[in-house]
């Protein structure tokens, strides 16, 4: 018993040097990688009904395979979108952490989510490909936020990631601040597959990883050069959406 006693207090040493924080606030919780009682409840995550095409949560349950009045209007070029939470004042404090604060030790968090998210998506795809940076963005990042999203959903579900599936082939302005025209226009062909890539692209059923769709237009212009180089199917999993 003294040796199963000594093993658990060894375990749990790290957590008593170090006890674990708030993902988001940074306050001391019992959980590693969690968010304390306060910022959970600020976070809405999409876990009820939703438009099956674009994962637009639904107020009331309309049933099964139900798709929204947008997507029954305009359908997306995408087949069908899932987000782990609702992109608000409190995941947005998640969300620019992570990408302009350099907080990746919210990343293993965040495959979980998504892998969770996701399920649906994930369990019939052949590969991850993530939202591509242009090589000046990346530079100035030093690292591409939907590629570290994607690897780390690829540990939770071990579905194999195509890092270099799509190309950003001209440099964009930053979409922060555009009407949804411009966003439009502003991405239009800005991505394509590079032709080494083509033949991992080709007939696979692809789940594009985005960190935040707001207007839908970056991942509708992903989708598009997937699809072009023949992807049987384009699937779109963020761990953030802006609520149409």
């Amino acid at each position: 018993m003294s040796g199963l006693v000594a093993a658990d207090v060894w375990r749990r040493l790290p957590n008593l040097i170090f006890p674990p924080r708030c993902l988001s606030c940074e306050t001391a919780i019992s959980e590693v990688g969690a968010l304390c009682a306060d910022c959970w409840l600020g976070v809405t995550f999409v876990d009820g009904a939703v438009c099956q095409r674009c994962g637009q949560p639904f107020e009331l349950d309309p049933g099964v395979e139900t798709v929204c009045g947008g997507c029954l209007q305009s359908p997306p070029l995408y087949d069908r979108a899932r987000a782990v939470f609702l992109y608000n004042d409190a995941s947005r404090a998640l969300v620019t952490g992570f990408k302009y604060g350099d907080r990746t030790d919210r990343v293993p968090s965040f495959g979980r989510w998504l892998a969770r998210a996701g399920r649906e998506l994930i369990d019939d795809a052949d590969v991850l490909i993530p939202v591509p940076l242009h090589w000046t963005r990346l530079f100035q990042r030093r690292f591409n936020q939907s590629a570290l999203l994607a690897q780390a959903i690829h540990k939770e579900t071990l579905v194999p990631v195509l890092l270099e599936g799509l190309e950003r082939s001209r440099s964009t302005q930053q979409q922060v601040g555009l009407s949804n025209a411009k966003r439009r226009r502003n991405v239009r062909g800005a991505f394509k597959v590079p032709e080494k890539q083509i033949p991992h692209v080709l007939g696979r059923k692809v789940v594009l990883i985005d960190d935040v769709v707001t207007s839908g237009a970056t991942v509708e212009a992903c989708t598009r050069a997937l699809k072009k180089a023949g992807a049987a199917r384009v699937d779109v999993l963020a761990l953030a959406r802006v609520l149409r």
